[in-house]
């Protein structure tokens, strides 16, 4: 008989703990205030969410239209030219919010389980363009390049730089000179030693293979700096070698 009482006495306080969370889900399972922005749906927990399912994306982009994000306020106003953000958004491959965002503050396990921007997300013939998105750095370096950020920088984190000028030629007080005197059209893939050096390819192809030495397109294998010697000798003729 007491047992009866005390299994209907749980079942009772866990059907009106159900109906509270329910009734007032911010006040009982809400992991943290929301940001100000959202401030006036505090007490709306199901303007976002779904019951049993968690926030949606559609529900977003109920307030949020998908063309004005990063453009417009929910309102339909301009978003001032001062605060304005790189929209991009309507370049994304899916449209998954809660891959990026968390709209609540706290406390720390909620912010644990936001993801960090991917550029995965981006659709790939926007990946490419760093400029869309990033500001140009402005330092002497950086404001002779337009573009190619890759060729030194991965998407996963701007810093450390992939690429060491002084591993394949030293810019020494000899070659104190801009990147677009050995990098033309900005193809950092490429580069040229003809703009200054009074060389002419024949000449250079005939001197080279009178020596054996066959790569000679390849100025920096060799030649790493403005010393006079260079540091190898080339690649030389198989048959020569042997």
């Amino acid at each position: 008989m007491k047992s009866r009482w005390l299994l209907a006495l749980i079942t009772a306080n866990l059907a009106a703990l159900m109906t509270l969370v329910f009734i007032y889900p911010d006040l009982m399972v809400s992991p943290g205030p929301l940001v100000s922005a959202h401030a006036e749906l505090a007490t709306d927990c199901f303007a976002c969410h779904a019951p049993l399912r968690g926030a949606a994306s559609d529900r977003c982009m109920s307030c949020h239209a998908l063309p004005d994000i990063g453009l417009r306020t929910t309102k339909g106003s301009p978003i001032p030219q001062k605060s304005l953000k790189t929209s991009f958004h309507q370049q994304l491959i899916e449209q998954d919010c809660m891959a990026c965002h968390s709209d609540h503050q706290g406390p720390k396990l909620a912010k644990r389980s936001r993801k960090p921007f991917s550029h995965a997300l981006l659709r790939p013939a926007i990946r490419e363009q760093c400029e869309s998105c990033h500001k140009s750095p402005t330092d002497g370096l950086h404001r002779q390049i337009t573009g190619n950020c890759k060729q030194c920088h991965t998407q996963e984190a701007w810093k450390p730089a992939t690429f060491d000028h002084d591993k394949l030629f030293l810019l020494d007080r000899d070659h104190n000179t801009s990147c677009v005197t050995c990098h033309t059209k900005n193809d950092y893939s490429r580069y040229t030693c003809y703009g200054c050096h009074e060389h002419q390819p024949d000449k250079v192809r005939r001197e080279h293979v009178k020596e054996g030495i066959l790569n000679f397109e390849n100025c920096v294998e060799c030649h790493r700096s403005a010393e006079e010697e260079p540091r190898k000798t080339g690649s030389r003729d198989k048959r020569e070698r042997d």
